[in-house]
């Protein structure tokens, strides 16, 4: 079982494999040979490559933003797609605009594309929001993956997806993607937040009497 957020070395980010943990996956060579051997596909390596020089680049000076601009340049993606929460649309306008600025084609997709009731996922009115499963209208992130694939587009960017609804987005694209931004209501959409403040306060939020199982 590997365990790399309990070590207290580190050794592998300073290529000193006798400073690791026993249980290290970088002593896995079979595992790391394989892992290597997928950077001999030319999109991984091409990947690989050019998120090394953005970060680099702009090593402590480029916003995400920027960052993404300058990698998707690089990568000479051209046809861009943007999967938005219904919840960003100001910020869906400002990206839109800022990437078509900077030379891309943006084909944008909101979250409650479709306008399918939650009723449709056979939710119970205390599972929604405002108690009426056949009003309230759910997110569809599968279709979101599937406009985007249909549009054919190069790469895309993931901005305010629920949790889950993230991760649906990911399983069902056919291009490479990114996050630009995650959601978190209560922080001003920064989840880490909440880390920083873990001793303090949002202890009995993460560290509750009776944990969630």
């Amino acid at each position: 079982m590997y365990t790399c957020a309990k070590c207290g070395a580190l050794g592998c980010t300073k290529g000193d494999l006798e400073r690791t943990l026993k249980d290290c996956p970088s002593r896995n060579e079979k595992l790391q040979a394989e892992a290597m051997e997928k950077y001999g596909d030319a999109e991984t390596k091409a990947i690989a490559l050019n998120a090394a020089c953005v970060e680099a680049g702009g090593y402590c000076e480029d916003t995400r933003l920027v960052e993404i601009i300058k990698f998707m340049h690089r990568c000479d993606y051209k046809k861009i797609g943007l999967a938005f929460c219904s919840g960003f649309i100001n910020e869906a306008r400002v990206v839109t605009k800022v990437l078509e600025y900077n030379g891309f084609e943006v084909i944008s997709v909101i979250c409650k594309n479709g306008a399918h009731p939650k009723a449709d996922l056979g939710l119970k009115p205390e599972d929604t929001i405002n108690g009426d499963p056949e009003s309230e209208i759910m997110c569809n992130p599968v279709g979101q993956a599937k406009v985007l694939n249909e549009s054919k587009t190069d790469f895309n960017i993931i901005l305010g997806l629920c949790v889950g609804h993230d991760t649906l987005f990911i399983k069902y694209a056919q291009s490479p993607v990114t996050i630009l931004a995650v959601k978190d209501r209560v922080t001003g959409h920064n989840p880490l937040a909440a880390v920083y403040c873990s001793e303090g306060y949002y202890k009995n939020k993460l560290y509750p009497e009776d944990p969630y199982r």
